[in-house]
């Protein structure tokens, strides 16, 4: 999966106006709204931040992934929010969390929304990639840094 194929510079915000985990995800949902990738934004909020406290998506590394799934959407979408400060997400190794990648799809596209979720988890777990992506200035900086990752041949395959 290219996670280009759901995500456009647009969907990128660098830095974010919120700075705590509900303001910045429902920040995250009115860029995809905004962009007509939502029809309907608050009942995505609701399910995101339903399922963020069930278990927080912030997985480490300085890394988020809240998520979430929503009728009426048309396929998979992805908004990335680079927060002003370094912030609390409740994360599972307790570092601040410096991006949020946040990922919405209908409910029937659920391999979809794990290969992306994985895509995500894969890049960011690449350790000169992820700190290249957390030094970043602006959307454009790091929509570029995504364009250069997934166009990238992938070691050991042809």
């Amino acid at each position: 999966m290219n996670l280009l194929d759901i995500l456009s510079i647009d969907c990128i915000r660098a830095p974010l106006a919120a700075s705590d985990k509900l303001g910045v995800i429902n920040e995250l949902v009115d860029v995809l709204a905004s962009t007509g990738r939502v029809k309907d934004p608050a009942a995505l909020k609701e399910a995101v931040w339903t399922r963020e406290q069930t278990r927080t998506t912030g997985i480490g590394h300085g890394l988020a992934i809240p998520h979430g799934k929503c009728a009426g959407m048309s396929g998979l979408a992805m908004a990335i929010g680079k927060p002003a400060q370094p912030m609390d997400f409740d994360s599972i190794d307790r570092q601040p969390v410096r991006l949020v990648v946040l990922l919405a799809s209908p409910p029937d596209r659920t391999s979809d929304h794990i290969q992306a979720l994985a895509q995500v988890s894969r890049l960011m777990m690449m350790e000169q990639f992820r700190q290249r992506v957390y030094e970043a200035k602006s959307a454009q900086e790091i929509f570029d840094l995504l364009r250069s990752q997934q166009q990238a041949p992938v070691p050991g395959r042809a």
